[in-house]
């Protein structure tokens, strides 16, 4: 049985002061919020929730990843933040379903920033656009679940030993000293799908996907919580270019059954993603944030 105990635990009690702060009580707001020489990657970087969580991190200072599959567009914009916001923003292709490309890329973009890692935004996703169940392929299951939750676990995987090794050596891959590394940040993009029904969407597989993800959130803020915090963010219906494959019909009953009654913006969503990668969020860890205009309260 010892071999399964969680780090930071003695006889199951976790152990006191087994983690410190970096938020004194001198600390400025702005300071906390600040990302300065810190390495982030986000995943699905390309457009969407995930290039406007590229943007803030880059505004706050740090150098950024990003990931994407096939959006050819996510170089040029790339190299635009790196001009914009004076940091290094590196575009990368990555098959995130598979495991051995995960760990390569991220190797290769730990190398290629500044040598560390301290954020890991969990992003890429796709939508169950296949209706009922009964009616549909199994290959497509497969396929949702491959990019949704199995792609975020391997990266976990990768970013975790990040985390860990840089929490316990205090040291860069290049040997030097780390600096303003306050343990790692792992934030995971789910959605309301994995908290209630989306009504009238027949996405069981989608929701099935993003409830275990939420899970895996709280689950993994008690294994890693002596060198990383990992938290998820649940949007709602927010409008990207995802969104725009619905039909408009469609999407006035999402804007009817939504208390604010619209969707969300991208920039809606940024603060949040700061937030929980930045010191303000020193002492958050295995929650799920919900960006849902009101909906799931009703």
């Amino acid at each position: 049985m010892e071999a399964l105990m969680i780090p930071g635990q003695q006889d199951g009690i976790f152990k006191p002061n087994n983690t410190t702060t970096s938020a004194s009580a001198n600390s400025g707001v702005f300071s906390l919020l600040s990302l300065k020489g810190r390495t982030a990657i986000v995943t699905g970087g390309g457009g969407g929730i995930g290039f406007a969580v590229v943007e803030t991190f880059a505004e706050a200072g740090a150098n950024v990843a990003l990931w994407y599959n096939t959006n050819k567009t996510a170089v040029e914009k790339a190299e635009q933040v790196s001009k914009t916001y004076g940091v290094i923003c590196k575009a990368y292709q990555v098959k995130i379903t598979d495991e051995a490309s995960v760990k390569e890329a991220i190797d290769t973009a730990v190398r290629d920033l500044n040598g560390r890692l301290d954020i890991f935004v969990a992003n890429a996703g796709i939508p169950w656009l296949h209706g009922p169940i009964i009616d549909a392929d199994t290959s497509h299951y497969h396929n949702i679940l491959d990019i949704n939750m199995h792609s975020i676990f391997y990266a976990a995987k990768v970013a975790g030993n990040y985390f860990r090794r840089q929490q316990t050596e205090g040291t860069a891959v290049d040997g030097k000293i780390l600096e303003n590394f306050n343990r790692g940040s792992f934030i995971i993009t789910t959605s309301i799908a994995g908290v209630t029904t989306l009504i009238p969407a027949a996405m069981t597989p989608y929701s099935m996907a993003k409830a275990a993800l939420i899970h895996m959130a709280k689950t993994l803020a008690v294994e890693w919580a002596p060198f990383a915090r990992i938290n998820a963010i649940s949007p709602a219906y927010i409008t990207t270019d995802m969104t725009e494959q619905i039909p408009d019909n469609l999407r006035a009953t999402w804007s009817g059954l939504t208390p604010m009654g619209r969707e969300g913006t991208v920039a809606e969503c940024k603060a949040a993603y700061l937030y929980l990668a930045s010191d303000a969020a020193s002492y958050t860890t295995g929650t799920n944030l919900l960006i849902d205009g009101g909906y799931t309260c009703i």
